[in-house]
């Protein structure tokens, strides 16, 4: 049994549906009458926390690890870089064209204070792995309760 997403609005307001249906077809129609819609380059990001460190998993298809940097300033990792477009062919004609180049910068301010002296960055497969060690104030401490 697949979940399917509650949407108010269509169970209570089906002509607000049918009218959305209508704008996206509108839309979809105007974008294949002159290619595809423009896209701006940027990569897809997860940020996750571990007791011990920050990871960051960025996907960077089709990029060389010279053409990515990477920095931290006051609690904020900026990850950018530049996706350079293959040599084009003259005798080549496109029916096609989907792939997106060029320059691309994503920040994040960290859950929670890392050492920067420490971070660990591994470019494998098209993926920027980033494992940012937390500072010891910033790792979670358990308290033992003692009995009187």
């Amino acid at each position: 049994m697949a979940l399917v997403r509650w949407r108010p609005s269509e169970e209570w307001f089906p002509a607000l549906s049918d009218i959305r249906r209508e704008i996206d077809r509108i839309f979809d129609e105007f974008w294949r009458g002159i290619g595809p819609a423009p896209t701006v380059w940027t990569p897809k990001v997860d940020v996750a926390e571990t007791d011990d460190a920050v990871v960051v998993t960025a996907e960077l298809p089709g990029m060389d690890k010279d053409d990515i940097k990477v920095s931290i300033e006051n609690n904020v990792l900026t990850i950018s870089g530049e996706k350079k477009q293959e040599k084009e062919e003259k005798d080549r004609t496109y029916h096609w064209s989907e792939r997106v180049y060029g320059r691309f910068s994503r920040s994040f301010t960290l859950p929670a204070r890392v050492d920067a002296n420490k971070v660990k960055a591994v470019y494998k497969n098209g993926v920027l792995t980033l494992t940012l060690p937390k500072v010891e104030e910033a790792k979670p401490k358990q308290i033992e309760i003692a009995t009187e």
